[in-house]
C-alpha cells in the first residue's frame, strides 16, 4: 500500500528483455535503501513492483508482459516517480494507493497558470464514474486532487512543489500516464452494483 506522495524521482537505466517480460534496473541515488529488503514493494510510476536486487544507489524489478500491456512508461529508459511501500506508522499525506493501475490516460493540456499548472487528461470512459470533483486520482503514482471532470476529461491543478519533485515537469500533451482510481470509490461502486444484482468486476 502506498500514499501517492513521491519520495524521489529515479531513472530506468536499463531494460533487459526476458522473453515477453523484462527486468528493469532503476537508478535512485536519493532513495533511502537502509530499510529496503529483497521482496519489498516499490511503486514505479504508480505500479507496485517487487525488488529482486538492490545496492546503495539502484534496484532491480521484473515486469511481466501483463503489466507492460496495461501500463505506460515501464518498458523504456527514462525518469520515473518512486515511492516505497508505506508503514502503518506513516502519515497518510495523500490517499490510499494500491499500485494496481486501472487504466491509461492521455495528457491533453499542461500549461502554466500563474504560479501553478493546469493538467488536463483524457481518461477511459469506464473509469470516469469513479472520479469526482475534489476526489483523489493517482497519476503516475502521484496523489492528486480533481478540480473538475467533464466528458471524460479530468482537470487538475499542479502546485510548484509537485512539478519540481515529480516527473510531471517532463510531461507534454499526447503523453500517456498510469491511472489508479480511488480505492473507496471502487468499493462503493461495487456495493451499489451488488445491491442491484449486477456482477461487476472492479
Amino acid at each position: 500500500m502506498f500514499t501517492g506522495i513521491i519520495q524521489t524521482v529515479g531513472r530506468i537505466a536499463e531494460v533487459v528483455p526476458q522473453g515477453e517480460d523484462c527486468v528493469l534496473r532503476i537508478e535512485a541515488p536519493a532513495l533511502d535503501f537502509s530499510d529496503v529488503q529483497l521482496g519489498d514493494s516499490i511503486a514505479v510510476n504508480g505500479v507496485c513492483l517487487t525488488v529482486t536486487a538492490f545496492d546503495q544507489h539502484s534496484f532491480q524489478v521484473m515486469v511481466s508482459q501483463v503489466s507492460l500491456s496495461v501500463t505506460s512508461g515501464l518498458g523504456q529508459v527514462g525518469t520515473v516517480n518512486l515511492e516505497k511501500a508505506m508503514r502503518l506508522a506513516d502519515r497518510l499525506g495523500g490517499h490510499l494507493v494500491t499500485g494496481h493501475v486501472d487504466g491509461i490516460g492521455t495528457i491533453t493540456t499542461l500549461q502554466e497558470v500563474g504560479e501553478c499548472w493546469l493538467l488536463q487528461l483524457k481518461v477511459p470512459h469506464d473509469l470516469s464514474k469513479f472520479i469526482a470533483q475534489k476526489g483523489s486520482l493517482c497519476v503516475n503514482g502521484v496523489s492528486l486532487t480533481v478540480n473538475a471532470i467533464a466528458q471524460d476529461v479530468v482537470s487538475i491543478n499542479l502546485i510548484p512543489h509537485t512539478m519540481q519533485h515529480t516527473t510531471m515537469q517532463s510531461l507534454v500533451a499526447g503523453d500517456q500516464v498510469n491511472l489508479e482510481i480511488d480505492l473507496i470509490a471502487r468499493y462503493v461502486a461495487r456495493m451499489q452494483d451488488w445491491e442491484q444484482g449486477i456482477d461487476s468486476n472492479y
